[in-house]
């Protein structure tokens, strides 16, 4: 009876290894925007070179990539970022068995030639234009691979999965400026959402680059719309008149009707 009862319970045992793992459930649509949402327009501090790439970059999550051939992308291409350049989260895109990040706008990212160039009086001089983009070179696309679906996470901890790469944590000067900006500004980055009085530096920070850019004059005003999102679903629209925000709205487009507010934080 012993060897019986032996035998059933090396059976079971073997079953068990037998059989397949049992697969991760789908996201559901709150942890897709969930992750969206934390990881769009952030920032980081680049560990190690990335290079320019028109292919997303290849990273697994125990932190293993191909260093070699990282180096002949920057070598035909040219770096998007060096180590300690600061870079944005300009995009997400969550695939079957990947999170893809666009980084500082993609490969046709990056500065601009006018970004590069200093003006000023005498021995004094400064950059023609300043802003969160003008810290790293270029852009480029990274893919976090699973090679399976993608399990259920949160963006913090996607974070910590890109770590040997970009470093979510170490404070920059982009932190120290918000930090010297009025309270609800800080705040509406902190949320990612964009208010009246901003500048576009600050609707940057909150929002990232926007979709498109549209202009026109209307009653002899000069305004400026940065349109985020795409149609169907939600879409922000963020109007400048000269340097500031005047108006913020946000609709669902293509069901003809005005998206709720948002709730106020705490």
């Amino acid at each position: 009876m012993p060897n019986r009862f032996l035998a059933a319970i090396l059976a079971g045992a073997a079953l068990a290894a037998a059989a397949p793992p049992d697969k991760p459930r789908e996201l559901t649509p709150e942890e897709r925007i969930e992750l969206i949402r934390g990881l769009s327009a952030e920032y980081a501090t680049a560990r190690v070179l990335l290079p320019r790439s028109k292919k997303a970059l290849a990273f697994q999550p125990g932190g293993a990539y191909d260093k070699a051939e990282w180096q002949a992308l920057a070598r035909e291409h040219g770096p998007a970022a060096r180590a300690g350049d600061l870079v944005q989260i300009t995009k997400v895109s969550l695939e079957a068995d990947r999170i893809v990040l666009e980084i500082n706008g993609g490969f046709k990212g990056g500065r601009k030639w006018y970004e590069r160039v200093q003006v000023g009086v005498g021995t004094r001089t400064a950059p023609l234009a300043t802003g969160p983009y003008t810290a790293a070179p270029g852009g480029t696309s990274l893919a976090l691979l699973f090679h399976r679906r993608l399990p259920p996470m949160k963006a913090a901890e996607v974070k910590k999965l890109l770590a040997p790469v970009l470093d979510f944590e170490k404070r920059s000067a982009t932190e120290h400026y918000v930090e010297t900006l009025p309270a609800p500004i800080q705040q509406a980055i902190k949320d990612k959402r964009a208010v009246e009085g901003m500048d576009r530096d600050q609707v940057l920070l909150a929002l990232g680059r926007p979709v498109r850019k549209v202009r026109e004059v209307v009653e002899g005003r000069e305004l400026e719309d940065w349109i985020y999102g795409q149609p169907p679903g939600r879409m922000v629209f963020v109007t400048f008149e000269g340097s500031k925000v005047v108006r913020v709205k946000e609709t669902y487009a293509g069901l003809g009707s005005e998206a709720p507010a948002l709730p106020t934080p705490r």
